[in-house]
This record gives structure tokens, sequence and C-alpha cells, in this order.
């Protein structure tokens, strides 16, 4: 009966740490949410406040007179959109090889650990490669490099999340459908692909929420116009950058612009993460 004795005073001393460390957790999360909560509210009060029709149909003006971010808008969605295009095929073959065809070879090892560099790099990084491959050898800033960059922060998000999800499919569908005499290409397409879709649009939205709000790249490579443009390969307005000017000038004019802008990026990353997650749990409820 000895061996199967309680020490309590291991007992006690491991519900100390428990104790302690459910403390520190819990302090951390709320220190976390406050400031999140403080930020949301300063956005709301100055950004909300702010918002008018102005935005959204006139271009930054010089101050004293009525303008928007109309330009930065349009220019934003056009270069989201074309990262998009590049990033989603890209991150959802090679995620579609590390999880269904790669499995244990020295290629998707590296392929997995240079993907993981990606993930943690430093935007401006991604900025500064792309300026060195793009901006300067064409001579000059244009909304491809911006893309460009976008879609490189964007498909290792892509990547990750599409092995996880591909994982996550049961073998016996596999089997199941080689079983029937069905190729791997059509077991991939019409069952791996189809159980994940969810977990892949997922994937897909949060991306596009990671990189709508980025600044440091487009510094680099798209810079920014105070005008109404559709040229892709000139300097294009976009939404980070515009705030950033607008925020830094000492004209009060401008600043609410920023604070407007900025309530209206935070709406806008907030509703694509909203809605990944409405795609994730409805995932996980029909499975269930």
């Amino acid at each position: 009966m000895s061996q199967f004795a309680i020490d309590h005073r291991l007992v006690r001393r491991r519900k100390r740490r428990n104790l302690v460390a459910l403390t520190l957790c819990s302090f951390a999360a709320i220190v976390g949410v406050v400031f999140l909560l403080w930020i949301l509210a300063v956005l709301l009060i100055r950004g909300g406040g702010a918002i008018s029709t102005d935005l959204f149909l006139l271009s930054e003006p010089v101050t004293g007179a009525r303008g928007g971010f109309a330009h930065a808008i349009v220019g934003s969605i056009m270069m989201v959109s074309v990262a998009m295009i590049i990033a989603v095929p890209v991150g959802i073959l090679a995620g579609t090889y590390l999880a269904e065809y790669g499995r244990g070879t020295v290629l998707a090892s590296v392929v997995r650990f240079i993907n993981d560099i990606l993930l943690s790099a430093p935007s401006i990084l991604i900025g500064l490669f792309v300026y060195a491959i793009l901006v300067r050898p064409l001579g000059g800033y244009s909304g491809w490099a911006g893309s460009v960059a976008l879609a490189i922060i964007a498909i290792p998000v892509i990547l990750r999340t599409t092995e996880d999800m591909l994982l996550l499919v049961p073998q016996q569908l596999r089997e199941a459908g080689a079983a029937l005499g069905a190729p791997s290409g059509v077991v991939v397409r019409s069952i791996v692909w189809r159980g994940a879709r969810a977990g892949i649009v997922t994937g897909a939205v949060l991306a596009m929420a990671r990189i709508f709000g980025e600044t440091a790249p487009l510094i680099l490579t798209a810079l920014n116009n105070l005008y109404m443009s559709f040229d892709m390969s000139a300097p294009l307005g976009n939404l980070p950058v515009s705030i950033l000017q607008a925020a830094t000038t000492p004209y009060e004019d401008l600043q609410a612009l920023a604070w407007a802008g900025s309530f209206l990026m935070a709406a806008i990353i907030l509703g694509l993460s909203m809605m990944a997650r409405f795609l994730f749990s409805d995932k996980r409820e029909s499975r269930s």
C-alpha cells in the first residue's frame, strides 16, 4: 500500500505552482484585453467620429480642403487582389505537396523550414527584398512590386493553414478513394480538398487580413500616390501609407482623416478575421 500512498506535500506544492501559473496567465490575458479594448475605444471615439462620405468619395487633399482616401482604398483593393491571385494558388499547391506528396522527403523539410522563416520574418525585410529585385532593376516604384511583396507575406500563412487542414482529413477517406481505383490527383481534388475546403478558405481570409494593413513593405515598393490612379506600373495609393503620411503631419484636419482611415482599416481587418472565425466554426460544427 505504501507505493500508492499520497504525498500530501507534493500535492500541495503542485497546487501552489498551478495557482501561480494560473494567476500569471490570467494577469497577462487581462493586460492584453485591456490594451486591446483601449485601442478599439480610441479608434471608435476619434476615428468613428471622423467617418464621412468624403472618406470614400474624395482623394487626399492639402490641408484646409475637403478630401478623403478614395484613391488609397481603390489602390489597396487592387494590390491586395493581385497579391491574393498570386498567393492563393501557390500556397494551396505547396501546402498540398507537403501534406500529400512530400511526407518524409528532404525537399518537404526544406520547404517547411523556409516557410517557417517567412512566417516570422519582419515585413520590412520582404519589402527590401522586393525593392532589390523589382523596384531598382525596373527603375521605379509600382503597384506590381507592392502586390508581389504582399503575396510573399500571404503565401506562408496560406501554405501552413492548407497543410494543417489537409492533415486533419481522415486517412480512411484517401484509402477509400484509392480502393475505388481513383488516381491520387483525383483523390486529392475530389475528396481531400473538399473535406478541408472551409479550413483552406479560412487560411486565405486570414492571409488577406494580414496583408491589408501592411505598411512597411509598401513604402519600399508601391510608395504612394495622392491622386486616383489605376496604373499598376506606377506608384499607387494605398491605405496604410496614406494613413501614415496624414498622421505625421502637423495639421489637425489631415490627422482627423488619418483617424478615420485607421478606423476603416481596423473595421476591415476585424471583419475579415470574424469571417475566418465563422468559417472555421462552421466547419467544426459540421464535423460534430
